[in-house]
């Protein structure tokens, strides 16, 4: 076969193919135009610029949009949205703060060094009668007197229901002789000067208050006796105090 005959034969087929090759080009036009206004449908029913669109149809995207439209679940379904999450947040803070509570409570107990150092023990041999001794605790001055006979004589002597604060001197004692008292003025917190006032025992300068040898308030304006603080006697010749 010649080189013309074949070239004749190939335009043949050409042509009978031309028209089923325009349908089919027919068909893919139509489905891409029904896909494209199928897309461009959608797109707009499921999205819309909340942008506004001025007189030329152009998007305004200077001025901030409303999203209102686009707002998910009613007025009230999102204020019960809004009080849980308040109140989810409110129970964790409240947990979180328990617990730094405790810790805190844990660290600041005391130990037992600092509870054996809240006692102080005191030699008494070493106390002659008739004189005082200040010794320091808890950060306060503490009053330690050995008393006499006739101080003790006085104290238990004194009608005690008439005073201020009334209070006989048994209940201020544990031993006649043994009288231990917190060193500070019941009026201002001062601390009184012993074997001086008007009545024996101790005197504050701060506002002129007069305390007798019990430790009790009879003149000036310290309202309540000196106070007692907890002790003890391990034996004839020791004292604890705490």
């Amino acid at each position: 076969m010649s080189l013309t005959h074949k070239a004749a034969t190939s335009l043949v087929r050409r042509t009978t193919q031309l028209p089923a090759l325009r349908q089919s080009a027919a068909v893919v036009q139509r489905r891409h135009k029904a896909d494209s206004n199928f897309d461009a449908s959608t797109s707009h029913a499921v999205f819309e610029s909340p942008f506004h669109r001025g007189q030329s149809g152009q998007q305004d995207t200077t001025v901030i949009p409303s999203f209102k439209k686009y707002r998910g679940g009613s007025e009230a379904g999102n204020k019960m949205f809004s009080y849980f999450m308040v109140g989810a947040f409110g129970g964790l803070t409240a947990l979180g703060a328990k617990d730094t509570v405790a810790s805190f409570l844990v660290n600041m107990s005391a130990s037992a060094d600092v509870l054996a150092q809240a006692k102080v023990e005191v030699d008494l041999a070493t106390i002659p009668e008739g004189k005082n001794v200040i010794i320091k605790w808890r950060g306060k001055p503490v009053f330690i007197r050995h008393r006499t006979a006739d101080e003790i004589q006085e104290a238990e002597a004194t009608d005690w229901q008439k005073l201020r604060d009334p209070q006989p001197d048994s209940a201020r004692v544990q031993k006649p002789e043994w009288l231990i008292m917190v060193g500070v003025c019941t009026h201002l917190g001062c601390v009184p000067i012993g074997e001086s006032g008007d009545f024996g025992g101790w005197f504050c300068p701060c506002h002129g208050s007069h305390y007798d040898i019990s430790g009790r308030a009879r003149k000036g304006p310290a309202p309540l006796n000196l106070e007692i603080p907890a002790y003890d006697f391990p034996d004839e010749t020791n004292l604890v105090i705490g």
